[in-house]
C-alpha cells in the first residue's frame, strides 16, 4: 500500500481498470473519470477535488483492484456539504465522467 500524508485520497493509475466503482460509490463527488486513450477501456480516475474528500472509504473499500487509497485517520478531511452532495449526483447524472465546473 502507498502510504501518503499530503492528501486525502490518491489513485495508483499502474493498478486501475477505470471501472468507475470508486466514481459511483463517492458520495462527494471527488472523483471523475477522464478520457485517457493509452488505457484498454480510454478512460481513467481522477481525483478532481481532492479538498471534498469526507474520508468515508467508500471507494477504497468498494475498489476490486486495490487502485484507490484514503488518508489514515487524523488527516483533516472535509465535511459532507449540500454541494458535494449535489457535484456527487452530477458526475451519476454525466455518466461517472469528470465534470469542468462544479
Amino acid at each position: 500500500m502507498i502510504i501518503r500524508d499530503d492528501v486525502a485520497v490518491w489513485v495508483d493509475e499502474s493498478r486501475c481498470k477505470a471501472c468507475d466503482v470508486c466514481v459511483s460509490n463517492c458520495p462527494a463527488g471527488v472523483l471523475g473519470m477522464r478520457l485517457e486513450a493509452s488505457t484498454v477501456l480510454g478512460k481513467m480516475i481522477e481525483v478532481v477535488h481532492p479538498d471534498a474528500c469526507i474520508g468515508c472509504r467508500d471507494c477504497e473499500l468498494h475498489c476490486p483492484d486495490f487502485a484507490i487509497y484514503v488518508a489514515q485517520k487524523g488527516f483533516k478531511f472535509a465535511k459532507l456539504t449540500p454541494e458535494a452532495k449535489e457535484r456527487a449526483l452530477a458526475v451519476r447524472a454525466n455518466k461517472f465522467q469528470k465534470l469542468e465546473s462544479l
